[in-house]
């Protein structure tokens, strides 16, 4: 159980963070974000059987959320998985 209650989303947050993760295709770039502690688009295009900018939309999916964050490296974007979220997400879901 959470320290505090402010460390777990509300219904609404919760609500938006399970709507994210709702598609198998995010799951399968949130779990290899975890794996590989970040990498860019082209890197997550080459392991799904999927186009650059149809990859671009799950990513943009799983940044709005909050669950993954992106950093702008140059002309390409790095993304990693906000672990903090993703650990108020689990706790989130054991409170239910």
């Amino acid at each position: 159980m959470p320290e505090s209650a402010s460390e777990t989303p509300g219904k609404e947050e919760l609500a938006r963070l399970l709507k994210a993760l709702s598609h198998p295709v995010r799951l399968t770039i949130l779990e290899h974000l975890k794996r590989v502690n970040g990498c860019i688009c082209g890197e997550i295009v080459e392991i799904l059987p999927l186009s650059q900018s149809t990859v671009s939309q799950h990513l943009k999916h799983l940044k709005e959320a909050g669950l993954v964050k992106g950093e702008i490296e140059g002309p390409r974007t790095c993304y990693c998985v906000d672990h903090d979220a993703l650990n108020r997400f689990k706790s989130a879901v054991n409170t239910l």
